[in-house]
Formats: structure tokens, C-alpha cells, sequence
């Protein structure tokens, strides 16, 4: 027999945490190769910061959505 699968309550504060953490650090290597980029147009590095400066902005804007989701269940 199998025993019955309650869900778990999801931890709004640590998903934010981790993206948040996750997206500020993206976005500051997505800078970082973004000057090496523009320095070497020919070269791969620039869509490589575009596409780090994206996954930072969502991840900054799942923060913001767990932070809600946060706020809403503490306040219920």
C-alpha cells in the first residue's frame, strides 16, 4: 500500500531568495561579458551576455511573483 501524498506548503521566501540571488548574478555577468562583447563584435560573447541579461530579468521577475505570492499567503 501506498502512503498518501499530501502536498507540501512551497516556501515562498526561499524560491525568492534563490532567484533573486540567481538573477543578480546573471545580470552582472551578462554586463561583464556584454564590454567584452562590444569589444569583439565577431565573436559569440555578445549574444552569449544578451541571453544572461534575459535569464537575469526573469529570474528577477519570478522573485517578484514568489514575493507576492509571499505577501498574499501571510496575509490570509
Amino acid at each position: 500500500m501506498q502512503p498518501a501524498e499530501t502536498p507540501s506548503p512551497r516556501n515562498w521566501r526561499l524560491s525568492g531568495i534563490i532567484a533573486r540571488s540567481v538573477g543578480i548574478v546573471a545580470i552582472a555577468l551578462g554586463f561583464v561579458i556584454g564590454m567584452y562583447g562590444l569589444d569583439h563584435p565577431e565573436s559569440r560573447w555578445l549574444q552569449t551576455a544578451l541571453g544572461l541579461l534575459m535569464t537575469g530579468m526573469i529570474a528577477q521577475g519570478y522573485a517578484l511573483y514568489c514575493s507576492i505570492k509571499r505577501m498574499r499567503e501571510l496575509s490570509s
